[in-house]
């Protein structure tokens, strides 16, 4: 049983045939195919938007990245969580492709941002030409411990920094797995709220590996199809890019994937939160869950072979903690998790309780 992230299982048969599908015959390259070129039509009746601009690339890291190096110039501040992919995992590429930006984090329970922490923070910049002057929020949605930001909390955050003079931007590496939590078309989630500039995730969900860049701002595309080129992240072959998000969005494959993943993190939680001496950090909200345990039930599971992550406890609630001889986890449910997988794990922690 592996638990361990949504990118660790295969692509789904949807997404896999519309590759071998496209496969046979010659199409133009660099995306002047038509299924590229079809993407922008596609996108702009999704979000609902007449002007956007869509850009495919391979990696989350290059979306996230990308979109910020149009966002933040290379004396700038990108605000985001302390614990943001952006900040924690991506080796420093959003600071390379800025040029020199650097990137601030702010703290808050569960992954968030609260408007007053941006607020203050804003608010209390010193403004000399020694400081670096914030120049964008990006946002994590979900969030690097499975929360969700309501659409009032975006459009909160999103005015503050717009009145500040920043642009927004939001990493939606599991934008599918937030959006059927909250049940909303994905516009009120994203331009309507106030982002600028989305990163799209579809790897995580079903993908091979496809990830767009949604601008919504036309002046803020205006550059990015060559910084994109400049990274290396135009492929030669690019219908086989297209070919995916056109089979992740056909019949919303992508809406179901995600619902689907989110049902198996509902179970996990429900039935972890039965057995004696196991909390959940914070609600299952989408995808994923975060367990405190106790450390003989961690390790029982380890060596029954369950693969998952530990975690860090710094975005618990104020007041909360992780106790002597407890141990903090996280566990992610896929869009191809079974509900035999997740009664196998359950029936195993029971046992091992």
């Amino acid at each position: 049983m592996n638990f361990a992230s949504d990118n660790v299982v295969g692509a789904s048969a949807p997404v896999l045939e519309a590759i071998l599908r496209h496969n046979g015959g010659a199409m133009p390259a660099y995306g002047a195919d038509p299924l590229t070129l079809g993407l922008t039509p596609r996108f702009r009746a999704l979000f609902e938007h007449a002007d956007l601009s869509v850009f495919p690339v391979t990696t989350g890291t290059a979306a996230n990245a990308l979109a910020l190096s149009v966002m933040v110039p290379p004396f700038g501040l990108c605000l985001c969580h302390e614990e943001a992919h952006v900040m924690e995992d991506e080796c420093g590429a959003p600071e390379f492709y800025t040029h020199g930006a650097k990137l601030h984090g702010l703290s808050g329970p569960g992954g968030k941002i609260a408007p007053d922490t941006l607020d203050r923070f804003l608010s209390g910049l010193p403004r000399h030409v020694k400081q670096m002057p914030a120049r964008a929020l990006t946002l994590s949605q979900l969030t690097e411990s499975g929360q969700v930001y309501a659409v009032e909390e975006i459009a909160a955050l999103a005015r503050i920094a717009h009145a500040h003079g920043l642009t927004v931007h939001m990493d939606g590496a599991r934008f599918a797995n937030a959006l059927v939590a909250l049940g909303c078309p994905p516009a009120e989630m994203t331009w309507r709220a106030g982002i600028d500039i989305l990163s799209f995730g579809a790897s995580k969900n079903g993908a091979l590996a496809a990830e767009a860049i949604v601008v919504f701002r036309p002046d803020l595309a205006e550059t990015l199809e060559f910084r994109r080129k400049r990274a290396g992240h135009i492929l030669s072959k690019g219908r086989f890019l297209a070919a995916q998000l056109d089979a992740y969005l056909d019949g919303d494959h992508w809406r179901a994937n995600a619902a689907h993943a989110n049902r198996m993190a509902a179970r996990l939680a429900a039935g972890l939160a039965e057995i004696p001496g196991v909390r959940l950090a914070w609600p299952v909200q989408g995808n994923e869950v975060f367990p405190i345990l106790p450390a003989g039930l961690d390790a029982a599971l380890r060596r029954a072979g369950v693969v998952y992550h530990a975690w860090t406890s710094r975005s618990l609630a104020e007041g909360d903690r992780v106790g002597e001889g407890e141990r903090m986890i996280r566990l992610i449910a896929a869009f191809s998790t079974t509900e035999a997988e997740v009664e196998d794990f359950l029936v195993l922690a029971r046992r091992a309780a």
